[in-house]
Parts: structure tokens; sequence; C-alpha cells
């Protein structure tokens, strides 16, 4: 049973001309020794076979605030120059672990820019922040309070690429609770015509939000093409525009998610959905467009977090499970069924919308994991008396996402 859940509440503020100085000085010393711990680490490797730990990386740290060429990062808070390095440390972890790639330089104009506080680094009281070498506290937006009793454990200042600032607060919500049980299961197919179809037959429309603003930003993008090249002015200004727009579409798909997660959550006890490969489907330039902008991913990485906070169980059936082409009600195996086909009448005198049946085919292959195993398919007949996992497993092919 979760007790007390992390919860980050990110909120707005607006820096003054000292603050925001200081914070992009912070930022800049914070990629400073993140790169020169990462070429430090590779170099040992690549020269000498030996593994520098963080340890090693937070001495390094010490002596390069001895010379006079890196003296400036005395000027800066130490907390956050030691986060970056623990950072670093996660990083290759997660490289050892095969979870993610190598670790890569943090570029000036590409990467994110952020710094990390821990509770040595700021202070908290009476609903102010003040962060380590900033005097004044930070003229926050609080659009919604933290949880009562409870104070931040670690604060995250960053800048998007619109030139927004956002300062992000990790604390103990009591408020998370698991919901009482409902019984209810739900299988949910993805696509793109609709962005959700339930096993209910509910159809989730897909906002399409690139689409919505795609001439506002393709006239900001042409508007930065004819900037010269460099750290110009006008190139800063025009790129700060189309960042806006991508902020934009961003910020409104992602305020799309939340409630359409949030409400299945609520609702079910049980959510099945597709294990799909979007980084495969991704390489269909035909698709790939509107792929992105489904955020396919997101909404399993909020679906997923959120039913381990609210005690509800999310179940991903396996990519080769022929839900498309499988009827819900006898179970026979279509041989073919292309994108362009939306509705098919089976041989058992069943009329099925493609996207409802495949819900509902999910719906049940997730209920038999759930009860069976894992990698646990219905086992239904076909004409030629093959099963359907059998049958669409020996011809193995790919499947491709609904339009």
């Amino acid at each position: 049973m979760i007790t007390h859940v992390k919860r980050a509440f990110k909120y707005r503020f607006y820096p003054t001309p000292e603050q925001a100085t200081e914070l992009a000085r912070t930022f800049g010393c914070v990629r400073k020794v993140y790169n020169m711990a990462l070429a430090a680490r590779s170099e040992a490797w690549t020269l000498r076979q030996e593994r520098v730990n963080y340890n090693a990386t937070s001495a390094m740290l010490t002596a390069w605030k001895k010379t006079e060429e890196l003296a400036f990062l005395n000027e800066v808070s130490s907390v956050p120059l030691q986060q970056c390095l623990r950072h670093l440390q996660v990083a290759y972890t997660n490289f050892f672990a095969k979870r993610a790639k190598y670790p890569r330089f943090k570029s000036k104009k590409k990467s994110r820019k952020s710094a990390e506080y821990t509770t040595s680094g700021f202070k908290y009281r009476n609903g102010e922040l003040t962060l380590a070498k900033i005097r004044e506290p930070l003229a926050i937006v609080w659009h919604r309070p933290l949880p009562e009793g409870s104070k931040p454990s670690t604060v995250t200042v960053s800048q998007d690429a619109a030139g927004r600032w956002f300062v992000s607060m990790l604390c103990d919500d009591p408020r998370i609770r698991p919901l009482p049980p409902t019984g209810t299961a739900v299988g949910v197919d993805a696509g793109l015509d609709h962005l959700l179809t339930l096993s209910t037959g509910e159809k989730i429309a897909n906002p399409r939000h690139e689409r919505k603003d795609r001439a506002r930003l393709a006239m900001a993008q042409r508007a930065l093409s004819r900037k010269a090249k460099g750290d110009g002015a006008n190139r800063a200004k025009a790129r700060r525009k189309v960042a806006r727009v991508h902020a934009r579409i961003a910020d409104r798909r992602r305020d799309n998610l939340h409630k359409v997660t949030t409400r299945l959550v609520r609702e079910n006890q049980t959510i099945v959905i597709e294990d799909l490969t979007v980084r495969n489907m991704l390489k269909n330039h035909s698709l790939a467009r509107a792929i992105s902008d489904a955020a396919w991913t997101q909404f399993r990485t909020m679906l997923e977090y959120k039913a381990q906070w609210y005690g509800r169980e999310v179940i991903a059936v396996d990519r080769w499970f022929p839900s498309s082409k499988l009827c819900s009600v006898c179970g026979t195996l279509q041989d073919k069924m292309p994108l362009n086909v939306r509705t098919w009448t089976c041989d058992c005198g069943t009329l099925h919308d493609r996207d409802v049946n495949a819900a509902r085919n999910l719906k049940a292959a997730g209920l038999a994991v759930s009860a069976c195993g894992a990698g646990v398919r219905p086992q239904r007949s076909t004409p030629g008396g093959q099963s359907a996992t059998k049958q669409e497993a020996s011809r193995r092919e790919p499947r491709s996402p609904r339009l």
C-alpha cells in the first residue's frame, strides 16, 4: 500500500535581472562541470581502463575550483555542481545496465538549462523560496498550493527554449492514496484518426495540436531561416518565437493527456494497452509526424505512474497479438486487414468496427495475462483449424499504426 508519494510541483516564476544573471551563470557552470567530469571519466577508461566514480569526480571538482582558470566556479552555489556529478553517475549506471546510451556532452544551445538544489542550497519559509547565492526570494506564480505540511526536499530551476523560467519542487504528497476498487476493466486501442478507442465503444478524439499550429510554426521557422547564422540578437529572437510555438503545442498536448489518463485511472481497475514500438513506427516517414503528435509513449508513461499511485493495474499486451484481425465474438482470424478497411464483417455475421474490435480483443488478452501470467494469449480456432496465436506468430508481420 502506498503511504507517501514523492511528487513534483512545477511553477512558473519571473526572476529579476540580477536573479536571471546569477541563474544563467549557474547553468553555465553546471554544464561546464558536467562536461569536464564526463571527459575525465571517458579519458580514464580509454587510456587506462580505469573506472572513475562520483567520489573521484567530486575530488576533481575541489581541485578545479583551486585553479586560476576555473576559479569562477566558486562564484555560484556548490550544490548544483555536486548534483550534476550525481546525475552523471546515474547516467553511467543506466548505461552499464543497458537502459540508456552512453552519456553525451551538454550543449550550450541544445541542452536543457537547469540546476538542482538540495535542502542545503535553498530556504523555504512562509511560502517564499530563496536559493543559495541569491538574496531575494523568487517571484513564483502559485497556481496551486503545496500539500499542507510538506516541505520541498529538492528544488530544480530551469529555463526552456522559449525563455520561460520554471521551478520544480519535490515534496511528499500525503493526499495520494489508492482509490476504492471498481472491478471494471477496459481495453485501450491507440490510433491516429482517434487518439484512443475503448472496448466500451467510446472513441476519444485526436486533438492534433501540431496540425492546428502548423501554419504558425511554418511562418516562425521561415522567419528564422532568413536570419544570418550566428549568435546575433535577431536570430536569437526568431529562435525564441519558434520555441514558443513548440511550447504551446507541447503544453496543450500534455494537458489533454493528463485529463485522459486521470479519467481512465479513476474509472477502471484494470487498463489494457498494446505494447507498441513507437521508435520503429517513427521510421515510417509518411506517418512519423502524426505519430509524434499523438504522443503514445507519453500517454503510456502517465498511465503507468498514475496507476501505481492509485492502486490500479496497467497490462501491456504483446505487440504481435492480432487484435485487429481477430473476431472478438467467435475468434476467427482474418488473413489480411489493410489499413483502409475500417469496418468488416466476420464469417459469423458480426459487423465489426476495426478499432473497437481491437480494443475488445486487447481487453480479453489482458485479462488472460492477468489471470494466467505474462505472454498468455487467447487460443482461438480459425477456419483452417490452426489457433489464431500460432497462425499470427507464423507470419510475424509488424503491425502498422491505425489511421
